[in-house]
């Protein structure tokens, strides 16, 4: 399988235009005097798509992307995209290690984390890390339909082993990402030497549920009634947001922030650097993806049911709102060895921005103890 070396190079064409459109916007009247009563926030929204437009250097950071060694490789006539960060010394041992982005992100979400795990500290684990984009997101292109995490998967077991001769790995991730890692580890355990997931895994079969297990599936019912839009668009009707977000920038950078300010744990501005989310947002532009990043949402209901995990796992509990409370036992209900289940006490939906240090400490304490 041919692994072809790759290099991000956006035309000037798609970047005058981007810019062209964005100092064009034409700002909605806001519920709630913008202030996240009916979604995203407007001074916000402005203060960010001013700054994308005005200030934001596209050039500096695709110069710091490519300076990370990257590839495409085909599996099965569609190609997919992966960034690797070798370790640093290579005179020591490293594990192999993918780390899984969800959704609304992209691959680089993940490169500062995985600059801090290939770099060992005071003699500890170093790690060989693998970034892939799921199939549909930036540069990795959809499997056949239906799109299912489990298909994802596949596509991603075989660009790391016969792509790039990746023999065994451990995985890290949640949301999607960690929805595929948990394929990865049901369809290929001689491959996968264990999962970390600050999501955590759910069992398929929720019958005979204890009182903590019912009332935490019935709150989550409850939440997803008011955050649960973006869902219920992408799973009925995608092709028609997809062609707004497509057309508009802002409209886009609109959909992502309103689920980062809802996940990130504490206050966006103030734990996220607008030039890393601006940087996703413009991956997704630039290729043109975020109609495609949807898909598995819409195939959901073909999906298999989920499967239980057959390899070691590590549970480090995202701090986000819709996961509070989340009852160990249901996880248990579908896990064969849980190493850990650890709540944490500071960190939502993408741990690898919010909480860096802590979320590096986590993965190289759980998959350092591995034999």
């Amino acid at each position: 399988m041919d692994a072809q070396s790759f290099r991000i190079e956006v035309s000037d064409e798609v970047l005058t235009d981007l810019i062209a459109r964005l100092r064009r916007t034409r700002y909605s009247r806001p519920e709630g005097d913008g202030q996240w009563v009916g979604g995203v926030g407007a001074p916000l929204l402005r203060r960010w798509v001013e700054r994308w437009a005005n200030e934001f250097d596209w050039r500096q950071r695709e110069r710091a992307l490519n300076e990370v060694e990257q590839y495409s490789v085909d599996v099965g006539g569609r190609r997919l995209h992966l960034a690797r960060i070798r370790p640093a010394d290579a005179e020591r041992p490293a594990t192999p290690l993918l780390l899984l982005h969800g959704w609304p992100s992209a691959f680089a979400e993940y490169i500062p984390l995985g600059r801090l795990l290939a770099t060992g500290v005071d003699g500890g684990p170093q790690f060989d890390v693998i970034i892939p984009s799921l199939p549909g997101f930036v540069f990795s292109e959809l499997p056949e339909p239906p799109v299912t995490r489990r298909a994802m998967a596949a596509d991603i077991h075989r660009a790391v082993t016969e792509g790039l001769g990746v023999g065994r790995y451990g995985a890290y991730g949640g949301d999607i990402g960690g929805g595929v890692a948990v394929w990865l580890a049901h369809d290929h355990p001689e491959a996968v030497i264990g999962l970390q997931m600050f999501h955590p895994p759910f069992p398929a079969d929720l019958a005979d549920l204890s009182a903590e297990e019912q009332a935490f599936v019935e709150g989550e019912d409850a939440y997803d009634e008011t955050d649960g839009g973006y869902s219920a668009i992408m799973s009925t009707r995608p092709d028609t947001i997809a062609a707004a977000l497509a057309d508009s920038p802002a409209g886009l950078l609109a959909w992502i922030i309103d689920k980062w300010h809802d996940w990130v744990d504490g206050d966006l501005e103030q734990l996220i650097d607008p030039d890393d989310l601006l940087t996703i947002a413009t991956l997704y532009w630039v290729t043109g993806t975020i109609g495609s990043s949807f898909r598995q949402y819409y195939d959901w209901s073909a999906s298999p049911p989920r499967p239980r995990v057959p390899v070691p796992l590590s549970v480090r509990l995202s701090n986000e709102p819709g996961l509070r409370g989340f009852p160990q036992s249901l996880t248990e209900r579908t896990v064969d060895d849980l190493r850990e289940f650890i709540r944490v006490p500071v960190g939502g939906h993408f741990p690898g921005l919010e909480q860096l240090d802590a979320t590096a400490a986590g993965i190289r304490a759980f998959f350092g103890g591995l034999e």
